[in-house]
């Protein structure tokens, strides 16, 4: 009798500890198996489930195309789970913090590995909130993201990445936002020559003292959004760290972006135009070239894409469709190139998707995504894909 007394006190304190606790925790995730089959090699990451674009046509000795061909996976690796904590008034402020990750790793080598997507903590008052910690990469406007179901969420066309970073926004009206962001890298690194050799790496950001800065401004209203975006990127392009002397040149970029998202009724429609000068570690276009005299000089791309999406009863149909023109296409007096998509002068995709959703956690997604690539000798790959979504 005594034991059973003895636990009915511990589980009244266990009870009466919880009520006093000022923190609050909820879990959520989901799974999200995903087939998809490609008509030919693609140019993407983690086993090509992001995908960017077709690989150029690469013949063999008999001129046949090697990356022409059907080939198909099946992955889970988006399963993902996130903790929100809802914490206690703080120096006058609303406080909370996040933390999220999944199973798609931070290189295609640790793909299956657990992956940090954000960890971030945020403080509220009347008229501003602070963000620091991992976040969105700040050319990814996260509210007018589309709606996609694959990986790449419309990449190269919208950005999409996460980054370290300090984010502060100040709301001067109920309607107007003003927003700066200082940040640094991690997952999705800048390209240069470490040691001489053409790769990706922090030290290139890291070695300029200065973070990747970024300023918007933002007009709320009911279900309409408008901003605009200016991103400043500075990297030393050439770090050698085995005692070879480099140059500690500098090259600074500057990237511009309109974005927008309506509703009516119960379709949204989102829209951003990107001219994107070295936007590689968004996972965008763009970059910059090493000529010939050891000077360097960005190429940029114009980015517009559109996203269309029915988000209420059970049958949600959607369409996304981007197009990218290369301002510098055809520039071939240079000794490198770092960035993504030099050798392509346009580049479009037409992605209609059609939901079946419980409205309870668990849909089903197919998509097909056709996408072209303007080479000297253009290819467009059509990717088919059959995804469930169960959500908790």
């Amino acid at each position: 009798m005594k034991k059973y007394l003895v636990l009915l006190v511990l589980l009244v304190q266990l009870i009466q500890l919880e009520a006093q606790n000022p923190f609050s925790l909820d879990w959520h995730g989901f799974v999200n198996p995903h087939y998809y089959a490609d008509s030919r090699n693609v140019v993407g990451g983690r086993e090509d489930m992001m995908l960017f674009y077709p690989k150029p046509i690469l013949r063999d000795s008999l001129g046949h195309d090697i990356n022409d061909g059907w080939q198909a996976d099946m992955l889970a690796i988006t399963a993902r789970l996130g903790l929100r904590i809802n914490g206690p008034e703080m120096l006058g402020a609303a406080t909370m913090a996040y933390i999220e990750g999944d199973f798609t790793g931070s290189t295609n080598a640790t793909i299956n590995n657990l992956r940090l997507r954000h960890a971030y903590f945020r403080m509220y008052w009347d008229s501003h909130e602070l963000t620091a910690g991992q976040y969105w990469y700040p050319m990814v406007i996260h509210e007018i993201m589309p709606m996609t179901n694959p990986l790449n969420m419309g990449a190269p066309f919208h950005c999409y990445a996460r980054q370290p970073q300090v984010r502060y926004s100040f709301f001067p009206t109920g309607n107007w936002e003003l927003l700066t962001v200082a940040q640094w890298q991690l997952d999705n690194m800048s390209q240069g020559l470490l040691d001489g050799e053409h790769t990706s790496s922090t030290q290139f950001a890291r070695h300029t003292l200065v973070p990747e800065l970024n300023a918007q401004v933002r007009y709320h209203s009911g279900k309409l959004l408008l901003g605009a975006a200016v991103n400043y990127k500075t990297v030393q392009p050439i770090v050698n760290t085995k005692g070879t002397a480099a140059p500690e040149t500098t090259h600074s970029s500057l990237s511009w972006s309109l974005f927008g998202k309506a509703s009516l009724g119960p379709v949204t429609f989102k829209t951003q135009t990107l001219l994107n000068n070295s936007l590689y570690e968004g996972c965008s276009l763009g970059g910059y070239l090493m000529l010939d005299d050891g000077t360097f000089r960005d190429w940029h791309f114009n980015t517009v894409w559109l996203d269309i999406e029915r988000g209420k009863g059970h049958w949600r149909p959607g369409l996304f469709m981007g197009y990218a023109k290369n301002a510098d296409y055809g520039n071939i007096n240079y000794a490198y190139a770092f960035g993504r998509g030099h050798d392509i002068e346009y580049l479009w995709r037409v992605q209609p998707r059609l939901t079946y959703t419980t409205e309870k956690g668990l849909s089903f997604v197919g998509e097909a995504e056709y996408t072209y690539a303007g080479y000297t000798e253009p290819v467009g790959n059509l990717r088919l894909s059959l995804s469930a979504v169960y959500a908790f």
